[in-house]
């Protein structure tokens, strides 16, 4: 599916073909990825921002870049594996880690794509993201084959690096938090800088006590009772039943279960007492203003969204493979614990509730995704119009010479903010700006 009409709908306009290089505003391609919902919400996202930076962005899926046997593998074998197989899972998750033959088919995966994908990148784009994986790898061969000169961008959605994020000839490699950054700089040597969570502004905003009163009365949860989101993804996958269990022992805690698409899980948790299970909600910033606690097991868009919103999360019957790493990296910079039977549980949940509202502190803007993606298209751009009456052999080796100043542009503006990278600043209570 290609997701240009989504994205046109959370107001992106379709760019036209520029004139030429340094016609009209600059143009942005987002590729995100249709394998659950948290690569398309942060590719809205930025659409969104860039938009705001005077950027026209086109948001491709990189499944359409696949023969559709594989959009099929990367769909239903990740929804198989995570759910049913999750030994499998772990697996294939740490093989991709070594040179292996996992990682070896999963190459041969991102090759099959990059012909598509050459296509769209011809568009005389300023500055090419993505936030998906399996993208940061096909263009990465692109720029290794000089099909894509364009600045390149590697916007990570998971908490925890992973060698599929990484490849070394992409331009930057942007992360939600500090920590993912310090932690992927060190395992992979590849510099990444925080660039902020991309989600909807709406979960930023202050909670309206009177509506959230009215919420939890809407869904049966007393005001004198902790409220703990569970939220599961948009498949509603992992070991659901075992967390809504522990969560029902917990003291004075009523489970509110977002279940997803998945309605046959839905309709297993509405028959147990004592639980609210919720289907596919458009409300879920109302719904973290009213919760006490969120409770995940991926460390996706969920949990960037409750980063947003404040609200104090805890990972538990997490899913094998990037739901344990996100869980491990979440624990270790002190921004959610990882209990692992229902007494810790408890436990966790009564700490997490008790600190309130907790926030991020806000990054400078320059330094937010967005602002970054347009000010490397924005010198680019610049840079490719120096000399325009130059032979095309002359412009190429002045774009190659653009493109080294660019790195060295980039590399000092790491170096100011290098030292702030090495850890994550402690939180503050107010509100995220």
């Amino acid at each position: 599916m290609r997701v240009l009409e989504q994205a046109s709908s959370l107001g992106s306009t379709p760019a036209a073909p520029s004139a030429g290089v340094g016609a009209g505003p600059l143009r942005a391609l987002v590729i995100t990825g249709s394998v659950g919902a948290g690569h398309n919400g942060a590719a809205f996202e930025l659409v969104r921002r860039l938009a705001a930076q005077g950027v026209e962005a086109d948001c491709r899926d990189y499944l359409d870049a696949l023969p559709r046997r594989y959009q099929r593998l990367l769909r239903d074998g990740y929804e198989f594996s995570a759910s049913r197989t999750p030994w499998a899972f772990e697996w294939l998750f740490r093989s991709e880690e070594r040179e292996s033959l996992v990682r070896s088919l999963t190459m041969h995966l991102c090759r099959l794509a990059a012909r598509e994908s050459a296509r769209w990148v011809a568009g005389d784009y300023d500055v090419v993201v993505t936030t998906f994986p399996f993208a940061a790898q096909t263009l990465g061969m692109l720029k290794e084959d000089g099909t894509l000169t364009a600045p390149t961008v590697c916007y990570l959605t998971d908490p925890a690096p992973h060698r599929l994020w990484v490849h070394p000839r992409l331009d930057a490699h942007l992360t939600v938090t500090r920590a993912t950054a310090t932690e992927g700089s060190l395992r992979y040597g590849v510099p990444m800088a925080a660039a902020g969570p991309l989600a909807p502004a709406a979960f930023g905003e202050r909670p309206d006590p009177a509506a959230s009163a009215a919420l939890r009365a809407e869904l049966g949860v007393p005001p004198q009772r902790r409220m703990a989101l569970l939220v599961t993804g948009s498949l509603g996958l992992g070991d659901v039943m075992s967390a809504v269990q522990a969560l029902r022992a917990a003291e004075d805690t009523v489970p509110v279960v977002l279940c997803g698409r998945n309605e046959r899980l839905r309709q297993r948790i509405a028959a147990l007492p004592g639980v609210v299970a919720l289907g596919w909600r458009t409300d879920v910033p109302a719904l973290m203003a009213a919760a006490d606690v969120l409770v995940h097991n991926a460390g996706g868009l969920s949990l960037t969204e409750a980063l947003v919103a404040g609200l104090p999360a805890v990972s538990y019957e997490v899913l094998s493979g990037h739901g344990r790493a996100n869980a491990a990296t979440l624990a270790k910079a002190g921004l959610a614990p990882w209990p692992r039977d229902p007494a810790q549980l408890s436990q966790a949940l009564a700490r997490q509730a008790a600190r309130g509202r907790v926030h991020l502190p806000p990054l400078p803007e320059r330094q937010q995704a967005a602002a970054v993606v347009a000010e490397l298209g924005r010198a680019w751009r610049e840079q490719g119009q120096r000399h325009p009456e130059q032979a095309p052999e002359a412009r190429e080796g002045s774009r190659e010479r653009s493109v080294l100043r660019l790195r060295r542009r980039r590399s000092a503006a790491r170096a100011t903010v290098g030292a702030e990278a090495l850890a994550e600043p402690a939180a503050s209570s107010g509100r995220i700006s």
